[in-house]
């Protein structure tokens, strides 16, 4: 469990400027991480990505200076997905991929994610390692001047990925006849998402695609998608894809402009390549956010969803560590291990296209698997102490399980970032759930006091 400095669940990340997502940390982030990754006697690489914010630059440029330093060369990207920064350290060979992305986050957030060179994020142990690095800096040996490292920007990146995006679409299916709607959030996929859909066949309808340094997620992309299921109806397209700020993240709409979620995605294709032969593990790979609804339909076709805490690294964790290979989240980070080793919107979303063209059904009836149950979510805040040790939120936590009496679950988790307790319900019966819900945040919040 993420207990670091610097690292979260997902890499550093903070407000841009400020600490720890300043040019000094980024300094020592490149030296540290480089000099981590430095075995052998090869010419080392980094390759670095980022998204759309202003901020960009000054990270990128101080992760460059502290991995030239090292002897590290450095290959720059410029705006890329994440998912594509891990694929391409793996294609070009890397010992490290670097992502300067805050993912769904708006402008003056940033953050810097870290892959290894087999395309994974990192684990834990490895990030801990490279914290003691940070704060030691006594401990980097620093190249010689004949050492050091040289940068150059790779003009074909874009390409590469798109060409990548297009090899997981079936060969003998193609998208012309259907109008999509993509929303790009301003963000990493603003070119090579449109692209993609358009060398497939399809007519395309791009939004979200002008980014100025200052509007990455701002009232569009996953997180906003009120926009793009607008224009869906506005269009009367087939379907609308809309990707966070660094497209790790997908969120779909169907022809009538309603919303398709993570659950939805990861039970399609989980149908699709089950049929085909292609499911490995005998199910899929979620989060406790999942819908129970999700899990039932799967159990109807004798397949499994294996649970894990939120954050896609865990998903991911699981899934190599067991044999699966579809993995996710509900809020649409969909992890395709036959593909790629992240979450990836773009690819998500081909899949789903792969089975809506093989069907000839429209995208309401093909996409929407299962019922989802009634799922209430509301946050309990503390001013400090631990509110679910105490014996009195123990005892309703209980009560309410009896309650629910196998027809529901309840997911009560601490916020990895802020002083709240996330209090969840589902079942069959809504008014239930939120009366339950509605009692434990109100216990919570009196022992928190």
């Amino acid at each position: 469990m993420p207990g670091n400095k610097y690292f979260g669940t997902d890499g550093i990340r903070g407000r841009a400027n400020g600490w720890p997502m300043n040019a000094e940390t980024a300094l020592k982030v490149g030296m540290a991480a480089g000099s981590f990754f430095i075995t052998g006697d090869h010419r080392h690489r980094v390759v670095i990505g980022k998204d759309t914010r202003l901020s960009g630059y000054m990270i990128e440029q101080a992760l460059s200076a502290g991995f030239l330093s090292v002897g590290m060369d450095v290959f720059l990207f410029g705006p890329l997905p994440t998912p594509a920064i891990a694929m391409l350290t793996r294609s070009l060979r890397a010992d490290l991929g670097v992502m300067i992305s805050a993912s769904h986050n708006p402008f003056d957030d940033n953050g810097i994610k870290l892959f290894g060179p087999d395309g994974y994020k990192l684990s834990d142990e490895r990030e801990a390692e490279i914290e003691k690095l940070i704060d030691n800096p006594a401990n980097i040996t620093l190249a010689e001047p004949v050492a050091l490292g040289r940068a150059k920007r790779i003009e074909d990146a874009q390409a590469r990925y798109i060409e990548f995006a297009k090899r997981t679409f079936p060969k003998d299916l193609r998208l012309e006849g259907m109008r999509i709607v993509i929303d790009c959030a301003n963000g990493a996929a603003y070119r090579v998402a449109p692209a993609a859909l358009w060398e497939l066949g399809a007519e395309v309808i791009a939004i979200g695609t002008d980014p100025n340094g200052f509007n990455i997620n701002e009232k569009c992309g996953s997180t906003a998608p009120q926009r793009m299921c607008e224009k869906v109806r506005e269009m009367r397209a087939d379907i609308g894809i809309a990707l966070d700020g660094d497209a790790d993240r997908v969120i779909l709409a169907d022809e009538h402009g309603e919303l398709i979620d993570g659950d939805q995605v990861m039970g399609l294709i989980a149908n699709s390549w089950a049929e085909a032969g292609r499911l490995k593990g005998r199910g899929i790979v979620a989060t406790v956010m999942s819908n129970l609804g999700l899990e039932r339909h799967l159990a109807k076709l004798g397949l499994t969803l294996e649970r894990t805490r939120v954050g896609d690294r865990y998903v991911v964790e699981h899934m190599r560590t067991h044999g699966f290979n579809i993995g996710g989240e509900q809020s649409g980070h969909i992890v395709l291990s036959d593909f790629s080793t992240t979450g990836d919107g773009l690819i998500a979303a081909l899949q789903v296209l792969a089975v809506v063209t093989a069907s000839g059904k429209p995208v309401s009836e093909a996409c929407k698997i299962f019922t989802p149950l009634p799922q209430v979510l509301q946050n309990a805040r503390f001013r400090s102490g631990k509110p679910l040790e105490q014996a009195p939120v123990k005892e309703a936590i209980a009560a309410a399980e009896a309650r629910l009496n196998g027809h529901g679950r309840l997911v009560i988790r601490p916020s990895g970032t802020e002083p709240l307790i996330r209090v969840m319900a589902e079942g069959d019966d809504e008014k239930l759930v939120r009366r339950l819900v509605s009692e434990l945040v109100d216990v919570i919040e009196h022992e928190a006091v």
